[in-house]
């Protein structure tokens, strides 16, 4: 894996989804995944249970989850 892609963002590529990542100063992610709910929810999955090998979970929480009729974003990212 290249050291500039993250965990995250290659699990999200390798799913085909679209949006981004972000590790915040309060040590929690936030981010915006798009695409199928079964792929997304297999995203989710992962966030909460395993995620990158260096985390450590206590809580996953997901909000304003809503069906788009199409992708509004375009890629996988991490942003910093």
């Amino acid at each position: 894996m290249s050291a500039l892609i993250g965990y995250a963002e290659r699990k999200g590529l390798d799913l085909g989804l679209v949006g981004w990542v972000k590790n915040t100063s309060k040590g929690t992610v936030v981010g915006q995944v798009q695409g199928p709910r079964n792929l997304v929810n297999e995203m989710k999955v992962w966030l909460s249970k395993e995620g990158s090998p260096f985390c450590r979970i206590s809580r996953a929480d997901f909000k304003n989850e809503r069906k788009i009729p199409k992708l509004e974003l375009f890629g996988f990212s991490t942003r910093f």
